[in-house]
């Protein structure tokens, strides 16, 4: 029961934000949005995330991370319900509290795993992560069908996945009341800050994070300037999603049973600077290029989801370096898109856009290599 309740948490932490982008077009519709606020909506939940992860631990002292975990799902209830009213200001309130909820369970996640799947974390942490892609994918694929025909039309596809997280609300809840206390004491975890390891994996999720939200956010945009047709190229995107998800799923079958993560870190960030270059010097072939990205995008998710757990020494130091990381990498992660169109916008080409982005894959690959190093501890 308790992988159940965890793979139906990670089943909830990201269809409700990118259900959005298909039904975007639509909401700046309804609500007269300019260009800069539909930019600020699709910017809130990564910039929350950042901003709500550092108030997780604090939470999983007080309740219990079991009890802290249905609180992040309710929590993401509330947001959703908020969001879905009819009303511009609650959009943009709703979109914020969801994004805490979702920030708390991104957190412990890898704590619960730390504490109870000590000798599977690599496994268990592929199993949600690609559970998490997967269920994301669905959302973005569904959202604008179901706006069709939906009587409220996009409010609907919005609402509609509170239904599955109060799923997890009732799977989990049997968890809340049969765990015993497992609160963490008080000054059991070190201050993440100060080690040198924990920003290693701070710069390794944030830099695997940049490169991912860029891909998400501009690859459609700069294939249909290289003649890629708009089904063609959401064909692209999908296909770099599948093949991410696919690679994270097989990634821990290796993972658990090596200690020295170094070569596996560098892999993926070598296949990631591959499929950059290649957008940048062979556009023509941008198939290839976004496969090759796709299969180092994915395994450096799960990764640092796992660098997480794997480098602290209990479930509390899991959550402060989770914290630490989360906040910190997603971060630099809200930047990469940001960055990556402003680039674009002043120079009148994707050259300088390109290489920020294989630049991100090289600091990629130096942080991997200390970070998956066996003696790294933090």
């Amino acid at each position: 029961m308790l992988l159940l309740g965890l793979v139906l948490i990670a089943a909830n932490m990201r269809a409700s934000i990118t259900v959005v982008g298909p039904l975007l077009a639509e909401i700046s519709h309804t609500y007269g949005l300019s260009g800069a606020a539909a930019g600020v909506l699709t910017a809130l939940p990564v910039l929350g995330f950042a901003a709500f992860s550092p108030y997780a631990p604090r939470l999983a002292r007080r309740a219990g991370m079991e009890r802290a975990l249905l609180v992040a799902m309710l929590v993401l209830i509330l947001g959703i319900a908020v969001r879905s009213l009819p009303w511009a200001p609650a959009l943009f309130a709703g979109t914020v509290v969801l994004a805490a909820g979702i920030a708390v369970a991104n957190v412990l996640l890898p704590a619960v795993v730390k504490r109870n799947f000590s000798t599977r974390q690599s496994t268990i942490t592929g199993i949600y992560a690609t559970t998490m892609g997967l269920v994301a994918a669905i959302a973005s694929g569904v959202a604008v069908p179901l706006a069709s025909v939906a009587p409220a039309g996009w409010r609907t596809a919005l609402a509609v996945w509170a239904m599955l997280v109060a799923v997890g609300v009732v799977v989990w809840l049997p968890r809340v009341r049969d765990v015993r206390d497992n609160r963490p004491a008080r000054d059991t975890a070190p201050t993440p800050l100060r080690s040198q390891v924990a920003w290693l994996v701070t710069a390794f999720m944030g830099l695997q994070s940049f490169g991912f939200y860029v891909m998400i956010g501009w690859l459609p945009t700069f294939l249909r300037t290289h003649g890629v047709g708009a089904r063609a190229a959401g064909v692209e995107l999908f296909a770099y999603q599948l093949v991410s998800l696919v690679t994270s799923l097989a990634l821990p079958l290796v993972a658990d049973r090596i200690r020295d993560h170094r070569a596996l870190a560098g892999a993926t960030a070598v296949c990631c600077g591959i499929g950059y270059a290649g957008l940048l010097l062979a556009p023509g072939v941008s198939t290839l290029w976004v496969l090759v990205a796709g299969l180092g995008t994915g395994p450096s998710l799960v990764l640092a989801l796992s660098f997480m757990a794997l480098r602290a020494g209990g479930p509390s130091e899991a959550a402060a370096l989770s914290a630490m990381a989360q906040s910190g990498g997603y971060l630099l992660a809200a930047a990469g898109p940001f960055l990556f169109g402003a680039l674009h916008a002043a120079t009148g080409t994707w050259t300088a856009s390109l290489l920020t982005l294989l630049a991100s894959a090289v600091a990629l690959f130096a942080a991997g290599l200390r970070a998956g190093a066996p003696e790294a501890s933090v």
